[in-house]
């Protein structure tokens, strides 16, 4: 069978679908970016072929196997070809072994033409992680909450600055807020996988931009090579006046649910304290949003600058959340201050 390498692999131009054969929970925790869900087996069926194998013997649990594929065998092709009308697919499953095989041996015989990815899934992963670890330039935006630190970096890209927002790919804002308003954020493993690939994207030689992050974002965790790199990169950070960052919360928090901002209030009462939790409780049910913002930003202001010890950084005083305005700023302050990493 011939078998791509997995830069060879992701290189097919994105008409060619990738089509992973692996059962739906795997795919669920972690899957390559674009890749569509190609069952060859279903869950229940992957674990009854698990348990023959292992408690009677590999004949029997293949013999299984055929059982289950056989009969899906004109479905198979028939939703293959609703995928890849040009009948070209790339094809995987988590070793590159037998399941991925056979799905090959029977797209072949329907007058596919396919690519099969080798040492599967498995190899992606090992691919993604070691990502992580290659050092890479980078530039960190900091601020404190309610600067606007996530429009600016979305701005950069127009200066032809490579930019990756974290929180955008982890469906989280980062604070014990980030949740609201956001869907379901995605597992660890496809986080990492997704990151990866854009990582990889970017010239070897172009700082790419991030945002100032703890190491968690919600319950997903920056990887650690990528993280220590983010402490030491050249660190700008943003200066916007209280006030103006109070509106900017309030304004936008004031669009959403009461309960979900009061469940969030709960969940740092421990360190707002009993007062300022009461308070701002109290300022929800009365919608006085910006209250409820300048007392939890007591806390995050005093954290965040806490968490500014002993790391060089440059700052830019900005009297406007105008993230277009704010980008120049940010851009021309990093050109004087560190000159070496700006194209």
């Amino acid at each position: 069978m011939p078998r791509l390498s997995l830069p060879d692999f992701l290189r097919h131009p994105a008409d060619v679908p990738i089509l992973d054969v692996r059962a739906p929970v795997e795919y669920a925790q972690g899957h390559i970016p674009g890749a569509v869900s190609f069952p060859l087996f279903s869950d229940e069926e992957r674990a009854r072929i698990g348990t023959t194998y292992k408690q009677q013997s590999q004949d029997k649990a293949v013999l299984l196997g055929l059982d289950f594929f056989g009969p899906k065998m004109s479905q198979f092709v028939k939703q293959a070809r609703k995928l890849a009308p040009h009948q070209r697919v790339r094809l995987h499953c988590w070793r590159g072994g037998m399941r991925s095989g056979a799905v090959q041996w029977l797209l072949e015989l329907a007058g596919f033409d396919v690519q099969l990815l080798d040492h599967g899934y498995k190899d992606y992963r090992r691919w993604a992680l070691a990502e992580f670890d290659r050092p890479r330039p980078l530039w960190v935006l900091g601020g404190l909450t309610g600067s606007g630190k996530t429009d600016v970096l979305h701005a950069l890209p127009p200066h032809q600055q490579p930019v990756i927002d974290l929180e955008g790919l982890a469906a989280h804002k980062g604070s014990a807020f980030g949740s609201i308003g956001q869907p379901e954020q995605p597992t660890q493993e496809q986080f990492e996988n997704e990151l990866a690939l854009l990582l990889t994207a970017t010239p070897a030689d172009a700082p790419i931009w991030l945002e100032d992050e703890s190491r968690t974002i919600g319950r997903i965790s920056v990887p650690g090579g990528l993280f220590e790199q983010m402490r030491t990169a050249p660190l700008v950070v943003l200066e916007i006046p209280r006030g103006v960052r109070v509106r900017k919360l309030a304004d936008e928090y004031g669009r959403e649910d009461p309960a979900a901002l009061a469940g969030s209030i709960l969940r740092i009462r421990k360190r707002l304290g009993g007062l300022a939790t009461k308070d701002a409780l109290a300022a929800i049910g009365e919608s006085d949003m910006e209250k409820m913002v300048s007392l939890v930003l007591d806390y995050y202001d005093k954290t965040y600058s806490h968490g500014l010890d002993g790391r060089p950084f440059v700052t830019v005083a900005s009297d406007t959340c105008d993230p277009l305005v704010n980008a120049e700023l940010v851009l021309r302050a990093a050109q004087a201050a560190f000159p070496a990493p700006i194209r």
